[in-house]
């Protein structure tokens, strides 16, 4: 890891300081992606100036996304207690904005910089991310994102994220981006559609991409899909009709069970002329209101376990992904490498004998191997220097060739796993092509993944105990003193 000064090592002290009293738990998890580290940059997977910790959110984060007059915005404001975000029935706000509690009694909006310049938020260095796919948009990061202070006792500890309106952005792409880093980051995801818009075939590339590309994803169970704003179906004759169509809409997109809520906003609702029609409306939109902000209010618990398992997944990957990628791509290199030494070997030394023969100069060839004898010596190191030379050309040149088809299997890995500069490492030239396990790659260093699989489980069942007893005894059972954790896996610094 890099020494004590450097910004990503001063922003997981600041992080341990603020875990010490908030979660200890979790503090315990830091060191443990310290670990975690270091057996990553060994072995080229991980930048020496970078950390696993960085790169996921540690406070709990709530998206909300949806169509543009879907009733966000309300939605925000009513749980909050103040009117934060503007609303109305067109587009009134085309940037995702964070939003945090403030002591301040004012709320303020600041810039997308912000969140771009300062580590403690989910969008740190976004506009890089954006200037990926969308190049000369990465200098523009004020038209993405802006961030807003609230002094709204709910918003305590948590971060909420409110995203434009999702058909009807020019520029698409980065949106697309931006929503899945998102919802990636996110512990719960709520995505709402207008009620009032009772079409949703007009809406398929929103659907797909809220719908299909999500409920079979391996967290799809933080998503909560909410129909806002059905009151003015209320006076309609069929009312029931409205919830029926977009349930069969969205049953086409694979939505076919899960949780889906029925809303409308208390202080914007269209008034229910019949009495027993509005106490059955607010009957269940209380109901549903209920337990959306029950599942907001129980974000920080699944913040917990997200973290731990993004522990144990990410030395998983390494192993059992990671590893079997770079082993093949090794294979592959050593392949290409001998056939191209055989091939290269073989055309030099039959254009040798071409030039000779076919010049008829096969005695004058002998008299010069004859005579060549007498000088072995002086002429093996010639002959050994463009061998090398050869050799290490073609190392070179299939090494890159194989970077490019490591790049192309980037989805079968995660994402912030660096395949390609840990076979960089893995094929420099001191390293033989006769090696069939990546630099790094050991007996010991599987025994590092190892324990802190092991820990990342323990912490699972720190957790579970806050929240069940199954022994059903009045006192905790006593623990054991946990072992003692390593501060360091391996000893040393990562390999140059």
């Amino acid at each position: 890891m890099a020494g004590s000064n450097h910004p990503i090592d001063q922003r997981l002290k600041n992080l341990e300081q603020h875990l010490s009293r908030e979660n200890p738990l979790l503090l315990k998890a830091v060191q443990s992606f310290r670990d975690l580290d270091r057996v990553a940059q060994r072995m080229g997977l991980l930048g020496r100036n970078d950390s696993f910790a960085v790169q996921i959110p540690w406070w709990p984060l709530i998206s909300i996304l949806g169509t543009f007059s879907a009733g966000k915005s309300t939605f925000i404001n009513d749980y909050l207690g103040t009117k934060l975000q503007r609303s109305g029935s067109q587009a009134v706000d085309d940037k995702f904005t964070v939003i945090c509690y403030s002591e301040d009694e004012e709320p303020h909006t600041l810039p997308g910089v912000a969140l771009d310049a300062d580590p403690r938020f989910p969008f740190y260095k976004f506009s890089q991310e954006i200037e990926a796919v969308a190049e000369g948009e990465g200098n523009r990061i004020d038209s993405y994102l802006q961030l807003k202070t609230c002094n709204s006792e709910r918003i305590k500890g948590k971060i909420l994220i409110d995203s434009p309106g999702f058909d009807a952005d020019a520029q698409r792409t980065s949106t697309l981006r931006i929503t899945d880093h998102m919802i990636n980051l996110s512990d719960l995801v709520l995505v709402f559609f207008d009620a009032r818009h009772p079409e949703p075939g007009a809406m398929r590339d929103t659907l797909k991409h809220l719908v299909s590309d999500t409920i079979h994803r391996p967290d799809a169970d933080k998503f909560l899909y909410i129909l806002n704003q059905l009151d003015p179906s209320a006076n309609e004759d069929n009312p029931e009709e409205v919830i029926a169509a977009w349930q069969r809409a969205l049953g086409e997109y694979g939505l076919t069970a899960g949780r889906f809520y029925t809303i409308y906003s208390r202080s914007a609702s269209v008034p229910i002329e019949d009495e027993q029609l509005r106490r059955r409306y607010e009957k269940k939109r209380d109901s549903d209101l209920e337990e959306i902000y029950g599942q907001m209010a129980k974000v920080e618990v699944g913040r917990n376990y997200r973290i731990v398992g993004s522990l144990e997944q990410m030395a998983r990957e390494i192993e059992n992904k990671a590893v079997p990628l770079l082993s093949e791509a090794l294979q592959k290199w050593k392949k290409r490498t001998l056939w191209g030494d055989a091939i290269i070997m073989g055309l030099v030394l039959a254009l040798c004998l071409v030039l000779v023969i076919g010049g008829g100069h096969t005695t004058a060839l002998w008299q010069w191997f004859t005579a060549s004898l007498n000088h072995i010596v002086g002429g093996l190191a010639a002959i050994v220097a463009v061998v090398l030379g050869i050799h290490f050309g073609i190392r070179r040149l299939t090494a890159r060739s194989l970077a490019g088809w490591l790049r192309k299997q980037r989805d079968r890995v995660d994402q912030r796993l660096d395949l390609v500069a840990a076979f960089q490492r893995s094929t420099r030239p001191w390293r033989t092509i006769f090696s069939a396990t990546p630099a790094g790659w050991s007996n010991r260093t599987r025994n590092n993944l190892a324990k802190l699989i092991s820990q990342a489980d323990r912490y699972i069942q720190e957790l579970n105990d806050r929240f069940a007893n199954p022994s059903g005894a009045s006192e905790p059972e006593p623990e054991s003193e946990p072992e003692e954790q390593s501060k360091e896996v391996e000893n040393g610094k990562p390999e140059e």
